[in-house]
Parts: structure tokens; C-alpha cells; sequence
């Protein structure tokens, strides 16, 4: 059955966040020192929640918390660095309750990380698989949720398993984004299927074209791509760009929905292959890509 909701594409974090109580609850926003990480943390910590932003930059990170105020934390975290992901695991304690796998770059220059992986997907991608399943046993002692984000810019590409790491095909920006956002809705589906039995819940969500600083390397027609159907030529506020995220992260009326694709508040459909770039690509929820990305990911972690 698809999940529906009472919001849209209008509604804003407080909005889909009123009347929920989360006190004793807790939550990490990867990504949470500006735009969309930000306005998550701000409603989770709003409704009591306490909040560790885990960033890269800590400076950003600590005057961050402070504008938020209440119960919020700051822990460095660089998911470009897999040392840097595992350590923020073994210094996590206790249950944790809503897990927001939100920190991403787009549209970069070729660039590797040492192990000779292309950056967006060793940052969007792999660096969120170790800390997710890392805090597996954390998010498994209360049932917890995560939530993935992707982007509509998933329909530009599969994951290319025959050169994820453009070693041997041309690099384009906009490509390597496309995968590695492809990769975050297997992801979520991949763990879905594998944690249904611990009562976490995974989902990927689109937060809707929003101009923060994730989009500073697009290209003008990369962003208007973007923009194709949605009827809002200056895309969403962050506000409203951070309110699937809340929604898919809290709202009882989501309870148990695991393996989804969200955009707009709403469980999105497949996308038509024409028109408005909305809903999610056949190969981005694929039971079997997913497992092969899980394998191949794990391999890749291992060395």
C-alpha cells in the first residue's frame, strides 16, 4: 500500500513535525552545520529530540547548535574519510533512534580519495554505508529510523558497476552525482530488506530542488534540469526542503514503512520516463541491484 500523507509539497519541517514528542529520543543529522541538515536538526530538537550534528566542520558545527539551543551536540565527521566514519561509530554510545544520512556534495571535479575511489561516491555513498551500518546495533536496540537522502538527479544514471570510479569512462559531474544519489535509494532498500526483522525502518527521500550550498557546482542547465516540472523556477525554501526528511524521520503515520522512496511528503511513484522529473528509476529500487551494490560496497570497504 502507498504511504500517504496530509502534507505536500508546501509543507514545512515544523509543519509535518507538530504535535510529536520527542523527548528521550535520539538523533544524529549527517551534514546538519547549514541548509537542509540544519532545518531537520533544528525541528528534531524542537520536539525534545536530542541532536548530535555530525559534520566536517566543527566551527560551522558549533555555531549551528548554538542557534539551535536545547539539547544538541556537535561530533566531527568527514564521510569522505572511511577512518573518519568508523571512528564516529566507536564513540557512539546508547540507543539512537532517528538516523538522517543527509551530508552530500554534487557536481565536483574529478577527485579520488586515497583508495582511488571518485569522490561523490566514496562521500554520498560509501561514507554513509559504514556509518549506517556501524550504528546498526544502536538503531536496532529501539527500532530506529533512517532516512537517506537522494535527488531527483538519480534519473540521470545507475550505479555503472563496470566503472563506478570512472577510471575508464569520461568523467562528467552530473554523473557521478547521479550515481552516487542512485546509490543511496539502493541503499535504503538494501537495508530495509536485511533490518525488517530488527524494527528499523530505512527510507530514501528527494528534498526537493532547494538552492543551498550542495548545488554551488551545478551548472545553470544542470539546475533547471532539476527544475523541470516542478512549478517553482527558485525551487523550495530550505524550510520546505527539509520537511520530507522530517516527516519520513518521525510521523507515526509512517510506522513500519521501510524500502519507500519519498518526495513531497508523499511515497512517490515510478518515474514516466517523460515530462516532469519526479518519482524514482526502476533500477534505483531493484531488490537484485540492491544486493549487488551491498556486495560490491562491502568489497570495496574491504580492500
Amino acid at each position: 500500500m502507498t504511504a500517504t500523507t496530509p502534507f505536500g509539497a508546501d509543507s514545512t519541517a515544523s509543519e509535518v513535525i507538530e504535535g510529536i514528542d520527542l523527548r528521550g529520543r535520539r538523533a544524529v543529522v549527517t551534514g546538519a552545520s547549514s541548509g537542509i541538515g540544519l532545518e531537520a536538526a533544528r525541528a528534531l530538537a524542537g520536539a525534545g529530540a536530542e541532536v548530535v550534528l555530525a559534520v566536517r566542520n566543527m566551527n560551522a558545527g558549533v555555531k549551528a547548535a548554538d542557534e539551535i539551543g536545547g539539547r544538541v551536540a556537535v561530533a566531527h565527521l568527514d564521510l569522505s574519510e572511511q577512518a573518519s566514519a568508523r571512528d564516529f561509530c566507536a564513540g557512539w554510545t546508547g540507543p539512537l533512534d532517528i538516523l538522517v544520512d543527509n551530508a552530500g556534495i554534487a557536481a565536483t571535479p574529478l577527485s579520488r580519495t586515497p583508495e582511488g575511489w571518485e569522490l561523490q561516491f566514496a562521500t554520498n555513498h560509501l561514507g554513509h554505508f559504514t556509518l549506517t551500518t556501524g550504528l546498526h546495533g544502536a538503531l536496532a536496540s529501539r527500532g530506529g529510523r533512517v532516512v537517506v537522502l537522494s535527488s531527483a538527479a538519480h534519473l540521470r544514471s545507475p550505479v555503472v558497476f563496470e566503472d563506478i570510479n570512472f577510471l575508464h569512462r569520461e568523467y562528467e559531474p552530473m554523473l557521478g552525482y547521479a550515481q552516487s544519489k542512485t546509490a543511496n535509494v539502493l541503499f535504503a532498500v538494501g537495508a530495509a530488506a536485511r533490518w525488517a526483522a530488527d524494527g528499523i525502518t530505512v527510507n530514501a527521500v528527494m528534498p526537493g530542488v532547494v538552492r543551498t550550498n550542495i548545488v554551488r557546482n551545478f551548472t545553470d542547465e544542470a539546475f533547471d534540469q532539476l527544475m523541470v516540472g516542478t512549478g517553482r523556477p527558485g525551487g523550495k525554501t530550505v524550510e520546505q526542503g527539509a520537511a520530507t526528511t522530517v516527516l519520513v524521520a518521525t510521523s507515526p503515520l509512517l510506522d513500519g514503512v521501510t524500502g519507500r522512496y519519498f518526495e513531497d511528503c508523499a511515497e512517490a511513484g515510478p518515474y514516466s520516463g517523460t515530462g516532469p522529473r519526479r518519482g524514482y528509476a526502476a533500477y534505483a529500487v531493484d531488490p537484485e541491484i540492491a544486493d549487488r551494490l551491498w556486495r560490491v560496497s562491502e568489497e570495496m570497504l574491504a580492500g
